[in-house]
């Protein structure tokens, strides 16, 4: 177990290196100059652009800049706002509770409704199966910006039963305001896990050691919980990681649709502002959840399976 952490946590660290160099350059090599978001529309002297290029460290070359900015990040300096001078970590951390609620929210969804799916389809072939098969590949169809655009015209709009946009005041507001935004992203995720457990149960219920327990009359409940859903984890244990993860990216999306003060609203007003240092700060958030919800995922599989815990490595 040690060893695979030690394994985990250092592809984490070299993953959020190398994303950090592709972010800092990606930017900063894009066509334009990070100064003129300083100026507007307007057309400054030479000596007001030399200025503005040396306050902001453009003078000096790609890897000194890189480096200082890595620097801050290590320190907790994300850097300073290019629009409204704030700094960035502030900006961020407006946000962020709201959007890790919203995630979370979704993914109790995810998991609540797609091992649910999945499991009966599994355990009851025939109709059942056929009907959650039909479900699951249309809602695996529908990307969140169209699930959003049907809730708010049936929920919001037509039946008012929660706000199309914006968040109320408490936590019950903030709640009621995330339900219609969570199962927006909920949908397409919980056709996806429904397949994924219903292929890894149905897997484990047709192995030769499973039908020789019934045969010999074991209760079917013992054989489902001890040889079955246990033996059928590993791959779900994976989706949920790979689907929380890309729950974070689909709130640049959903937060737009219902204006949501969180991190993927920011990141769009940013991108949309020229704002580079909030676009960098938010990349590599973004990026550092990807790694870190893999890293959990592959760690809950070792826990689980302690057979990971000698090869050092999950499937």
């Amino acid at each position: 177990m040690g060893r695979l952490l030690v394994r985990r946590l250092g592809g984490l660290a070299t993953t959020l290196l190398l994303s950090s160099v592709v972010i800092f350059g990606s930017l900063y090599l894009a066509p334009g100059s990070p100064e003129n978001v300083l100026f507007g529309n307007r057309m400054p002297t030479a000596a007001a652009r030399a200025a503005a290029r040396h306050r902001l460290h453009l003078d000096q070359p790609l890897p000194v800049r890189y480096w200082d900015w890595l620097s801050g990040v290590l320190h907790g300096d994300l850097g300073t706002s290019m629009v409204t001078g704030q700094p960035v970590a502030d900006r961020i951390s407006a946000g962020l509770s709201t959007t890790v609620l919203l995630v979370l929210m979704t993914m109790v969804l995810v998991v609540v409704v797609g091992l649910a799916m999945g499991l009966a389809a599994a355990l009851l072939p025939g109709r059942v199966d056929a009907a959650v098969s039909t479900l699951t590949s249309v809602s695996v169809t529908v990307p969140p910006f169209v699930a959003s655009t049907l809730l708010i015209s049936v929920f919001a709009v037509r039946m008012g039963w929660f706000p199309a946009s914006g968040l109320g005041e408490g936590l019950g507001g903030r709640i009621d305001g995330l339900v219609l935004p969570s199962c927006a992203m909920a949908v397409l995720s919980c056709g996806f896990l429904g397949r994924v457990t219903r292929n890894a149960v149905r897997e484990q219920l047709e192995r030769e050691h499973v039908q020789t327990a019934l045969v010999r009359g074991l209760p079917r409940l013992v054989v489902l919980r001890s040889h079955v859903l246990r033996n059928a984890l590993a791959p779900i244990v994976t989706a949920v990681g790979l689907l929380t993860a890309g729950t974070f990216a689909s709130t640049l999306v959903v937060e737009s649709a219902f204006a949501v003060p969180g991190i993927g609203q920011l990141t769009i007003q940013s991108v949309a502002q020229k704002d580079f240092p909030v676009v960098q700060a938010v990349a590599l958030l973004l990026v550092g959840a990807f790694v870190l919800c893999n890293a959990a995922s592959d760690l809950i599989q070792a826990v689980v399976d302690p057979r990971l815990r000698e090869t050092g490595s999950t499937s």
